[in-house]
């Protein structure tokens, strides 16, 4: 690529901020900040959707009479230089939370991650793992706390999903040119940087690309490499993609990768934080430079485990990844020399307590690796001690080394540009600089009831808006006859089974009475992704495809086709209820009811995950048993919509306005704002589980 285009874009005739869009195309800090977006937006808003919100390819397509004309229109050139130098206050400020409350700290974290959902314009993520990873990057960037990213580059993404006319999904690749994505060379002055990594016998050529999220730097690893054999040139084409050697292919790429690449850039982390056991293989290439170094096996052991944190993210045995033990053995190859260990002894070190001999399994491998270890929320932190407890023997539950530090989100990405403003004007316009301070949203009484109602509706307009131009085939006459003024509930996340997508419909005959009710209507928009291989979640999909077309349910129910980033912040901040009913407690966290409680959007939620330490009484509803029972928890659901929910919204004072719902928006806010945001989870981590690394 030459280069870097960062650098070459930062000139231009006086005066002119035009030529600078380029530049903050190239940064990430743009998806947070609606009047940046505005700007590319508004370069050609049919082409903005067109190009799927990708500002190079925005940029790309201005005629040059546009730019004439954009180069007289005063007006867009003020926005222009009003963020730029927002822009470059950003990068360059006087001081950061880090640098106040941390003087001199010396502390360098690498963070390193399969899959990172920064916004829909990069897609490669595939659920809430990525678009956590990318809110903990932003969150950083925000703090100023210097952490630097290792993920892979998947040029053909994790899938684009689109539905036949019967209701199956089909995964169609993503398109990303590479010439309008924010990619740049690692190396220096934007030269490439290909770094070699064993894999095997053999040595794979690896590219290092840059992204800039603001202040902090992600480094994606991409093998599409001419000089690589056409297999292994295809080894990161998707994420999560292929079979098992592709699988423990990309994880070396990653780990061992990872670690190289950071080395290849002169950059010396302090902490190493593996976010998931994707990562695991980063803590085995440590401990082969320690070896190398001159240690033997037993002391690089603690010294590389020493400053490792990692983050487990499933208690689901689904979600854990395992592989053969011949199948780690031929993709490791050379390690176990490097090491100073014989291959069953490399082996043993990813062994699960209890399982036959034989499976070479990630997470016990990454417990084995890292000083500290969490959950991601308290009652998953519970559920993983017990799951893990065999791996350290002569410790009771309680004992297993393995915290909680409990998900949040990223404020500036997930709020609603309607109440962004409406804060901005009632609690002062720094209060997005301290979205963890509960004073901030203490003040949320200070909103009059019909601003904070108008902002609501002006989403929930935006969200029909969007279902309307993502509805295709028979499920466009069905989106078209929802009804704007009716009780909405959204439901959307990865479709897997155990988060039982059809429970609203155990007993068909109750909820079509629900959502017929003319004097009450209910309605209910349904989204999200199956993995390709998961037949289980597809088929939930597909009946739920099905049941919206059946007479009494037309028009009611609509499921929305090719999830994204972009249709999940809309669907967060426009329906009126977050349902969650996993199957309680395999929910590990389940960030976007949190998203939706940033965005007064009630949660009605089994008490798992984030739920079971958010709930408080006027938050939002609570429903379900100790232990997930389709029967028990499906009555309680009828029950409280049929008593508590339904009533509560459809309580309209002369004005139109239910007193009684505002003010469970405003608890909701008020909660989440403050408890579950990024800032605090992020703080957190640099508390309790870096710092004692």
């Amino acid at each position: 690529m030459g280069a870097d285009p960062y650098e070459e874009t930062t000139g231009g005739p006086p005066g002119n901020p035009l030529p600078r869009l380029r530049e903050l195309a190239y940064n990430l800090w743009w998806t947070w900040q609606p009047d940046a977006v505005a700007l590319f937006r508004d370069l050609d808003p049919a082409q903005w959707d067109a190009t799927e919100h990708r500002p190079l390819a925005a940029l790309a397509r201005v005629t040059p009479d546009r730019w004439a004309e954009l180069a007289r229109d005063t007006e867009y050139l003020a926005r222009c230089q009003t963020v730029l130098a927002r822009f470059d206050h950003y990068l360059h400020p006087t001081s950061t939370w880090f640098s106040r409350t941390h003087p001199g700290d010396g502390r360098q974290i690498a963070y390193f991650c399969a899959e990172f959902g920064f916004h829909e314009s990069v897609p490669i993520y595939a659920g809430g793992l990525g678009i956590l990873a990318g809110d903990h990057c932003k969150t950083a960037s925000d703090l100023g706390i210097p952490l630097t990213a290792v993920g892979l580059w998947y040029p053909r993404g994790y899938f684009h999903q689109r539905l036949d006319d019967d209701g199956h999904q089909l995964a169609e690749p993503e398109v990303m040119p590479l010439e309008f994505m924010p990619l740049t060379p690692a190396g220096p002055d934007g030269a490439d940087l290909i770094i070699q990594v064993p894999l095997g016998e053999e040595d794979l050529a690896v590219q290092v690309w840059r992204v800039r999220v603001g202040r902090i730097s992600v480094y994606l690893l991409d093998t599409n490499l001419a000089e690589n054999q056409p297999e292994h040139r295809a080894i990161c084409a998707h994420l999560y993609g292929g079979d098992r050697e592709t699988r423990i292919a990309q994880e070396v790429v990653l780990g061992i990768g990872g670690v190289r690449a950071l080395r290849a850039l002169g950059i010396a982390p302090t902490i190493w934080h593996m976010n998931e056991g994707h990562a695991a293989f980063m803590g085995l290439e440590r401990m082969r430079e320690f070896v190398s170094a001159g240690m033997d096996f037993t002391e690089a052991w603690p010294a590389q485990a020493s400053t490792t944190v990692f983050t487990t993210h499933t208690p689901v045995p689904a979600g854990n990844e395992i592989f053969r033990d011949d199948l780690a053995a031929r993709y490791l190859g050379r390690l176990p020399a490097g090491l100073g260990l014989d291959l069953r002894g490399m082996l043993d070190l990813a062994n699960e307590a209890g399982a036959p001999q034989g499976t070479f399994a990630m997470t016990p491998l990454a417990l084995r690796l890292s000083h500290r270890a969490n959950g991601v929320s308290a009652l998953h932190g519970k559920v993983a001690r017990a799951m893990w407890q065999k791996q350290f023997p002569g410790l009771t539950v309680e004992q297993v080394p393995i915290t909680s530090v409990t998900n949040g989100v990223h404020t500036g990405t997930w709020i609603g540009d309607p109440w962004r403003s409406l804060l901005d004007q009632y609690l002062g316009q720094d209060w997005l600089a301290h979205p963890d301070d509960p004073d901030v949203w203490q003040r949320l009484d200070q909103l009059p009831d019909s601003a904070l109602w108008n902002a609501h509706l002006s989403l929930k307009h935006a969200l029909f808006t969007l279902a309307r131009t993502r509805a295709t085939g028979p499920m466009a006459a069905l989106v078209a006859a929802l009804d704007p003024a009716a009780l909405t509930i959204g439901f959307a996340r990865r479709f897997a089974t155990y988060k039982r997508a059809t429970l609203l419909f155990h007993d068909l005959d109750r909820i079509a009475r629900l959502l017929t009710d003319l004097g009450r209507p209910v309605q209910v928009i349904f989204a999200g992704k199956a993995h390709p291989a998961d037949a289980g979640g597809q088929g939930l999909i597909q009946a739920l495809v099905q049941l919206s077309r059946q007479p009494a349910l037309a028009g009611k129910v609509v499921f929305l086709e090719g999830y994204d980033h972009a249709l999940g912040r809309a669907l967060v901040q426009g329906v009126d209820l977050w349902l969650n009913n996993p199957e309680r407690p395999q929910e590990a966290s389940g960030t976007s009811g949190q998203k939706a409680g940033l965005n007064g959007v009630p949660n009605c939620s089994i008490r798992d995950g984030w739920w079971d330490e958010g709930f408080q009484e006027g938050n939002g509803w609570a429903f379900g048993g100790e232990i997930g029972d389709d029967y028990v928890d499906s009555d309680q659901l009828y029950t409280l919509l049929e008593r508590e929910i339904v009533p509560l919204y459809y309580d309209r004072n002369e004005s139109g306005i239910s007193p009684g719902w505002l003010e469970v928006m405003r608890a909701s806010m008020r909660t989440v704002g403050q408890a579950f945001s990024a800032a605090r989870m992020v703080k957190e981590y640099l508390e309790r589980m870096y710092h004692p690394a």
